[in-house]
């Protein structure tokens, strides 16, 4: 870390992002106003392929899933990085996404997740072409999809379906400070989860199984299940609905149900905890009325993200750490969480998730907002990050091992 620093074209490139820091700005809200719903990302998508083809990486595709990625190649004799964003936004097509300036922050849904993680990977990219860094391994430079909600990290899971073999580490950036390192994740487990009956009249089928109150069983069920502090382990019914009058029994009742742990086995064990209350809480209601098999249970599992964890002395987690400090920062090292590095992490494979830098609030609300002041040290936090795990010639060698099972 300490030779990159006095590298005169690392200098350079730092010096490039501090001065381009309004230009990404700007980049940032034209990606922000592309509306980008989940499973809705294809026009932004096209714009970011476009941007990465004209700042001349090589290979740019999207691929079946709609992520897009382009090469940058180095001399072939380092490790291989992906670095990127994600595409989607969490609120739904319509949403007013135009940027509105007041204070000096810039209010728009989208503008800091992901619309900063999204502009913050470009201008590392235009800071490595301006400052003619060549590097040792190849970076793999794009933007993935379904990262948020029930887009269950879709994006990037078929990445690495498709082109594990190849990538060696993974950096992924979304809203933050320069000191955060997310290097664990959280993973969930989540259910649609819908009760169906006979249905009637509430007076005259009085005695007839509820979906509605089998559902109600199942919620106050779940509410008791006592889960670890630590491994932090939660769960919560986000939606409920069903019924269509007052006075009628209904025929379906429906929840969505998310389950969340750092550990993989506390969350196998709520996952079966909550799957048997479930199904018993249409069969204590068919008992009741004295109507077995009268209200069922449908379940569909709608998110799956994998729980991971890494030695926080591991390579890239103290590489991190040390441009934080570079930059003047202390680095802190955030509990976990659910972003895309949830995949790498879980396969075993070096990965961290960075603020892009720029103070923000709001998110994933229609009051989203970011502050463009001084953000430009998150992405000089993320280029040395890259350039000390993929390595420069003639100056300091990759951090970043290449894989031994990785296929070339």
């Amino acid at each position: 870390m300490e030779k990159l620093w006095k590298d005169e074209r690392v200098q350079a490139a730092l010096a490039f992002i501090e001065q381009d820091n309004d230009a990404t700005t700007e980049e940032q809200i034209e990606l922000t106003e592309i509306e980008a719903p989940t499973f809705a990302e294809a026009e932004k998508g096209r714009a970011y392929r476009a941007k990465l083809e004209t700042l001349g990486l090589e290979e740019v595709a999207t691929d079946a899933a709609g992520n897009v990625f382009g090469r940058r190649r180095g001399k072939g004799s380092g490790p291989t990085l992906v670095l990127c964003a994600h595409l989607d936004t969490v609120f739904p097509a319509g949403t007013d996404v135009k940027a509105k300036r007041r204070d000096g922050k810039v209010f728009a849904p989208g503008i800091a997740d992901d619309g900063r993680g999204l502009a913050a990977v470009l201008a590392v990219l235009r800071a490595l072409q301006s400052a003619g860094i060549e590097t040792e391994g190849d970076l793999l430079i794009g933007a993935t999809v379904g990262e948020e909600g029930l887009g269950d990290l879709n994006g990037v899971k078929h990445l690495f379906a498709e082109r594990g073999d190849e990538i060696d580490g993974f950096i992924s950036i979304e809203p933050g400070a320069p000191d955060r390192i997310t290097y664990l994740a959280t993973g969930s487990k989540r259910y649609s989860v819908k009760y169906r009956g006979p249905g009637g009249h509430s007076f005259g089928d009085y005695g007839t199984p509820s979906p509605v109150h089998a559902l109600g069983r199942a919620i106050a069920e779940i509410s008791s299940v006592r889960t670890p502090e630590l491994p932090k382990t939660t769960y919560n019914v986000g939606v409920i609905g069903g019924g269509t009058s007052v006075n009628t029994i209904a025929e379906e009742a429906e929840m969505i149900l998310d389950l969340r742990s750092t550990s993989a086995d506390e969350l196998a064990r709520l996952e079966r905890e909550a799957l048997r209350i479930i199904h018993q809480a249409a069969d204590e209601e068919n008992r009741f009325r004295g109507r077995p098999g009268a209200v069922s249970a449908e379940l569909e599992q709608v998110g799956d993200r994998p729980a991971g964890s890494q030695d926080p002395e591991s390579t890239i987690v103290r590489i991190a750490a040390n441009a934080s400090r570079l930059l003047g920062y202390d680095p802190v090292l955030e509990g976990a969480s659910s972003t895309d590095s949830n995949v790498p992490i879980h396969l075993g494979i070096p990965a961290v998730t960075l603020g892009g830098g720029g103070e923000f609030g709001g998110c994933h609300t229609l009051g989203e907002w970011f502050d463009p002041n001084g953000a430009f040290v998150g992405v000089q936090k993320v280029l040395l990050t890259v350039l000390a795990l993929v390595g420069v010639p003639g100056v300091a060698g990759a951090g970043l091992e290449v894989r031994e099972k990785a296929v070339r």
